[in-house]
């Protein structure tokens, strides 16, 4: 057996190392890892897939964005709210209007200078953020909630200005600061209950280490920054080190957690020729790797690279609110100017003419309006919390509602990403509790995720575990141990064949074909049975896949493992459609498919290597228990990582969603009334809506939008 044929055995067989508890990890599965490999037990299925490099995009420089920080942004709403707030307490008392509503004669000289200056000041410090968001809105063309707040309140402050400056007309100072004071109030409630937007996939490259040690021609070791390596360098990583860069490995042999990259806890046996990527932790052994990719061509720059890219080409679609608000600004415009042109063709004065237009204007942004969808929002995510939700991106979450399909990442999100016992077929005259027993017994002396999943099998059927005498692992072969004065081993299928054990070929190539890792138990060096095992899927995933089925909404499997196991796993679960050994750079690609398909797609994930699926997809859903990366890249995280919270995600967009239609029909009710009343429809009889009418009528409609919120439930 050559030297390759040797590595491939290894990684196929169930090998321990030494008693010292440094034992080997299984060469499992990995769904999200950057290439697949087998699982032990059924020779020639292991297959390497390279990491194919996916340079040549031509984006340079993803470095750190100065993203506004989310925290000071609420900071700053809730400062401004809280200032303007104090500043609209005299502005009301020297209002004309609102003294004349009281009763009371405060008035006293220069009053309208006074009030004019706290208005100027409550205009541009509390009304900034929205004078410049309209700017924005406007300058893309694609006027929302900014533009009709920044329209009506500069409309307010400017018709008020020349009120105090000699023009005939009363003032709306007062209506001024409290449409500030309640959209700021609005904004703040919002944006406290959406977690912002992070920078962390910058962060990922600066976790990676910042000095390596490079191995010079006589293998002296010189401590230098990584951004000093170039391609075919050779570095040294001491156990316990993180691997600086991306290479292939010349010398040594480890187990490397990627835990931090693939979201799975199993760390990976590599052994020389094999691939490893920078940012992976070096468990054990000492390793030399020569370095095959540096700075933008590593593998995590080009995820960070690939999301930038989905996340750029990602539709800005508008919130409902936002859409809402675009027509209000063109209904204010356009009742606005009309209402001005039917006073003066009606003959009256400008100035009466003007303030009618100004009214209309400033009525079709109602208060109520700002609060409408916040307080929605605000119950939404204290119910989402509740139920294990963190909504990231709001528009997005709304969008849930209208979802086709559904795409899930298969360990970790639909499996346990734990190995589980499956099948136990027991010898002649033993008994399945015969077989679990012993092998139970002798691999509790060992951490091997196999031996992980025997023992927890055996504790599950309160199954005693026997004294082991003399445990010794095979390298590469599997473990031995006497139990009760019998020798008994676990070993893998390379073992039981070359010392020529005969066992049932066809039972065992049933188990295999299923993608099962097999392990054989020998009494006295007889065959006692075979345990089967495999990455368990997750209850509740079968509960959720039911449950999406019944609403129409097609599902999907997306994994980097190989063939048998994804048929395997998706035959568990019903799964309508899977695609099996898809590297990582080609998750987004897959998606992208899906979506030209014309079906709203959500993928659900948990790597490094999902977040630009993640980021392509309609909606992006990170398991809770995943990599920090996927979560940052998410929509919504799902923190008790169970798949079934997907479908309490999609019902409570619904519901959330049909509570905003109610409210914002709630808040631009109070304007189908006040608009025409405002422009002076019924004037010819003698009714026009006076300031302190209109008042009470926005006053009602805020009440009935912030009651009706709070109805919303799961």
């Amino acid at each position: 057996m050559d030297k390759r044929e040797k590595k491939v055995q290894n990684q196929e067989n169930h090998s321990h190392k030494q008693e010292n508890g440094q034992t080997s990890q299984q060469t499992h599965e990995k769904d999200s890892s950057d290439h697949s490999q087998g699982h032990s037990g059924h020779g020639g299925s292991s297959h390497s897939q390279s990491h194919e490099e996916h340079g040549g995009h031509g984006h340079e420089g993803h470095g750190s964005h100065n993203h506004h920080d989310h925290g000071d942004m609420i900071a700053d709403f809730k400062r401004r709210f809280y200032l303007s707030l104090v500043i609209t307490i005299p502005i009301l008392l020297l209002s004309p209007m609102i003294q004349d509503f009281l009763g009371v004669d405060w008035r006293f000289a220069l009053d309208q200078y006074l009030l004019f200056i706290l208005s100027t000041f409550v205009f541009f410090y509390g009304g900034w953020p929205f004078i410049t968001g309209a700017i924005s809105e406007v300058k893309e063309k694609n006027p929302g909630m900014m533009t009709l707040i920044g329209f009506a309140i500069f409309v307010a402050y400017g018709y008020s200005t020349l009120t105090v400056f000699g023009w005939e007309g009363r003032d709306f100072f007062w209506e001024l600061a409290t449409l500030i004071d309640i959209m700021l109030l609005g904004h703040w409630i919002e944006m406290r209950s959406v977690m912002g937007a992070s920078n962390a996939l910058e962060e990922l490259v600066k976790l990676m280490p910042g000095t390596a040690h490079k191995l010079s021609d006589e293998d002296q070791v010189q401590d230098i920054p990584v951004a000093e390596l170039n391609k075919g360098d050779r570095v040294l990583v001491k156990p316990g080190e993180k691997i600086p860069v991306d290479g292939i490995i010349l010398k040594g042999e480890s187990a490397l957690d990627e835990s931090m990259l693939t979201g799975e806890s199993v760390p990976i046996e590599k052994y020389q020729d094999d691939e490893v990527i920078g940012g992976s932790v070096n468990k054990e052994g000492s390793l030399t790797v020569q370095v095959t990719k540096t700075g933008e061509e590593s593998y995590l720059s080009q995820v960070v690279t690939l999301v930038k890219e989905a996340q750029e080409t990602k539709s800005k679609t508008q919130n409902f609110t936002d859409r809402a608000a675009k027509w209000l600004f063109y209904l204010a415009l356009a009742a606005g100017f009309t209402t001005l042109a039917i006073w003066l063709m009606l003959g009256y004065a400008f100035d009466v003419a003007l303030e009618r237009m100004v009214t209309v204007m400033v009525i079709t942004c109602p208060h109520a309006l700002g609060l409408a969808a916040p307080l929605v929002a605000a119950v939404s995510t204290s119910i989402s919390a509740k139920q294990g939700l963190l909504i990231r991106n709001r528009t997005n979450f709304e969008e849930a509602r209208n979802l086709n399909a559904i795409v899930f990442d298969k360990t970790g999100t639909l499996t346990k990403g734990e190995f589980g016992v499956t099948d136990i077929v027991p010898s002649e005259t033993y008994s399945k509790e015969d077989v679990l027993s012993w092998a139970a017994s002798v691999e509790q002396s060992s951490e091997h995720p196999i031996a992980a999943g025997i023992v927890g099998e055996a504790e599950s059927r309160n199954l005693p575990l026997k004294q082991v005498k003399d445990f010794q692992s095979i390298t590469g072969k599997g473990i031995e141990g006497l139990v009760e004065n019998q020798k008994i081993n676990v070993v893998s299928p390379g073992y039981a064949s070359e010392h020529q054990i005969k066992y049932d070929h066809v039972h065992y190539s049933e188990l295999a074909s299923e993608g099962k890792t097999v392990v054989f138990v020998l009494l006295e060096e007889k065959m006692a049975g075979m345990i089967a095992l495999a990455d368990m899927v997750r209850e509740s995933a079968k509960d959720a896949i039911a449950a999406l089925k019944e609403q129409d909404i097609q599902t999907m499997m997306l994994t980097g493992d190989n063939q048998k196991v994804a048929h395997w796993v998706a035959g568990q679960l019903n799964i309508d459609e899977v695609y099996a050994e898809v590297l990582p750079d080609e998750k987004a690609d897959q998606v992208t498919k899906i979506k030209e398909k014309g079906w709203k797609t959500a993928m659900t994930g948990d790597g490094v290597n999902d977040a630009p699926a993640l980021a392509t997809a309609d909606l992006g859903i990170a398991i809770g228990a995943g990599t920090d990366v996927a979560m940052e890249t998410a929509d919504v995280v799902l923190v008790k990582s169970n798949p079934h919270d997907v479908v309490n995600l999609i019902d409570l967009s619904k519901k959330t969603y049909k509570k905003m239609v109610q409210n914002l029909w709630w808040a631009t009710g109070y304007n189908i009334v006040a608009i025409p009343l405002a422009a002076g429809i019924l004037a010819p009889v003698g009714i026009v809506l006076t300031p302190a009418a209109g008042a009470l009528l926005m006053s009602l409609s805020t009440v009935i939008v912030a009651i009706n919120a709070k109805l919303l439930k799961l």
